[in-house]
Parts: C-alpha cells; structure tokens; sequence
C-alpha cells in the first residue's frame, strides 16, 4: 500500500509531478450532502461523532466509495484539538465553534497547551482504522493560528472579526503569544495525525481574508509559517488554504508546497503569480454545483482549461461543498475531471 499511494495522482500533483488523470476532492466531502452522512449521524452532536473512531471511519469513507475521489479528507473539525485539552468549546448546529468562555486577555494563555497523545487518541485510532481501509491518501488538517485566534476571541464565528483585530493591533505582546500558543497547537495536532497515517496535511485559515496584506504579513503569516515549517519536517505535503485571500497568494506560498485557491481568483492568474514551484489546488465555485449540470461541466471545464495541462494541479472547489448540492453532481464532476483532465511535464 506505502508504495501504491507514494505514486498515487494526489501526492504527485502536490509535489508538482505530472499525472495521467487530474487528481480531485472534495473540501467538506465527508457530510452534509450525504443522505448516507445523516443517517450514520443521527442522534449525535458534531463532537460525539468525532469522538468515535468507527462513526469517524465510515463517515470519512462515504465520499470514496461514492464518488471515487483520490483523497480522503479526516472527518473532523478544526477546533477538536482546543475541546479535546478542555478550552471548552461547542459546535452549534448552523452557527459554528463556539466558545463557553472567550480568550480575553493573558490570564487565558494558561488555558492553552499543546494536546497530547492522550487527548488526541480517539482522532489517533481513527486515523489508523482508516489508513487499514484506504487505497487513496488520506488528508489530516489542522486550523491556522489567526483563524483559531478569531473564533476564541470573538467567541464564534464572526464577520468583521473586531475584537480580534482590535486585539491583535491593540496588545501585540498578547496576539504574539496568542497565535504561537496556537502554532503549538496545530503543530502537535499534525504530528499525531501524520505519525497514526495521515499521507498529507491542510492548513485552514479560513477568516485570513479580512486582513490587508501587510496585517497578514506582520501578524498572522509568522506562526502559520512556523505550523509549515513543523509539517516540513514531518515529511508529507502541506496544503494551505485561505477563503478570499486572493491579495494574500504569494504570502500563502511561502513554506508550503500546494496553495488552494477559492474561486475569485482566476487559475492561471493564480499559476502565473505563484510560479512553477507552487502547486494550486482549486478552483469551482461551489454555489456552481447547484446549477443544472451543462452549467456544471462547463465550469469546471474552464477551470481545467486554466491550469492548461501543467503539473501541480489538485482539483477541488474553491470552498466546502454546500449542504444543498446533489451529491449525483459531484460523482459525474468526478469523472469529468478524470476523463479530461491531465497534466505532463512542463
């Protein structure tokens, strides 16, 4: 198997090699969509399924036998790592990660630890059960240190993200030891996952674009790059990956090997900033799944055509598949992307 998915089309494309077939899958492929997922959830909180290794194994296996995508993603979330060291954390049902007590000041740091093998082992055995009963690489992920500050500062989801910048602007001391308390975080929560099997990792900063460029630069891109620089180490590929964090591109590169973009950044003008050297990973918009499928084949058609048969290519949406999308739609993109998508050497 260590040899089969050393070759596999996903870990290729990641180090920018050449693939026979464009590789794809799915952010959020292991859910909502899935009639499949919601019955094997019923009755269970996000939390308790996560904390299941055999609820996790089959739900993280759903969209590979469906779809026949060429990678599975852990079905988890970014936020396990801070409920599993007692942070105290919920998973609101349409809202979000919610914290029972906000990160308010520096009283707090001592809430904050790097989990343990004993905190993680349910993520762990599931991850093991999974890598027994997979034939394509699975995805471990990890949120980003800005994105995790954002929710335990503002308490939850938030959309102009006030109390975080006011504190990261405001108390820079605080925000630096903050987010490197939170790289420490991510990196234990990557190493467990690659150490029990994970055969690549994704870097989440999903709230990284509300900030300007040169706020990134100066407080959030040090300790995502120090998460990075820790997954280079452990030897597998890293993916980064950022919602509407277009003005951000470059900076995202730095340290890692695949950059996914979202869908308001055109693909080749995304290849063409980046360079040779980076590998791309996106790009349907996802709300372009809902349309009837001649819709949806052309979409995607244009996105293969915007990578233009180069290497490094990872097809996926340029965000989580939507809870309305059919999941019939997704099966036949599959095969689009592997019947007309390809790369070879440059």
């Amino acid at each position: 198997m260590v040899a089969t998915l050393a070759d596999s089309c996903f870990l290729r494309a990641c180090h920018g090699l050449p693939t026979d077939t464009t590789p794809v899958w799915f952010m959020r492929q292991a859910g909502r969509s899935l009639p499949e997922y919601h019955r094997a959830r019923a009755g269970t909180t996000l939390l308790e399924a996560v904390a299941r290794p055999d609820l996790v194994t089959e739900l993280t296996l759903q969209p590979v036998r469906r779809y026949g995508v060429d990678a599975a993603v852990l079905f988890s979330d970014i936020v396990v790592p801070l409920e599993a060291i007692g942070f105290g954390v919920d998973i609101v049902a349409g809202l979000g990660p919610v914290m029972e007590r906000p990160f308010a000041g520096r009283a707090d740091l001592d809430r904050l630890r790097p989990p343990d093998g004993e905190d993680l082992a349910h993520v762990t055995a599931a991850i093991r059960q999974l890598v027994g009963e997979l034939d394509v690489p699975l995805i471990g992920f990890a949120g980003a240190p800005f994105t995790l500050a954002s929710y335990l500062v503002e308490g939850g989801p938030s959309r102009h993200h006030p109390r975080t910048k006011a504190m990261m602007l405001g108390d820079t001391a605080l925000w630096g030891d903050l987010v490197d308390r939170l790289a420490e975080v991510a990196i234990a929560s990557l190493g467990a996952q690659v150490s029990a099997g994970a055969a690549a990792v994704q870097l989440f900063d999903s709230w990284a674009g509300c900030l300007s460029p040169d706020h990134y630069r100066r407080h959030a891109a040090p300790a995502s790059r120090r998460v990075l620089a820790a997954v280079a180490g452990m030897g597998v590929p890293a993916i980064h990956f950022g919602v509407g964090t277009g003005e951000l591109l470059e900076d995202m590169a730095i340290g890692t090997d695949v950059v996914g973009i979202d869908w308001r950044v055109p693909l080749d003008a995304a290849r063409a900033r980046l360079g040779a050297g980076v590998a791309v990973q996106g790009n349907l918009d996802p709300a372009a799944c809902l349309a009837p499928w001649e819709m949806v084949a052309a979409e995607a058609r244009a996105v293969l055509a915007a990578n233009a048969g180069r290497p490094g290519h990872i097809f996926n949406l340029g965000h989580g598949v939507l809870p309305e999308t059919d999941p019939a739609i997704l099966e036949r993109l599959v095969h689009l992307v592997h019947d007309e998508g390809r790369s070879a050497e440059p």
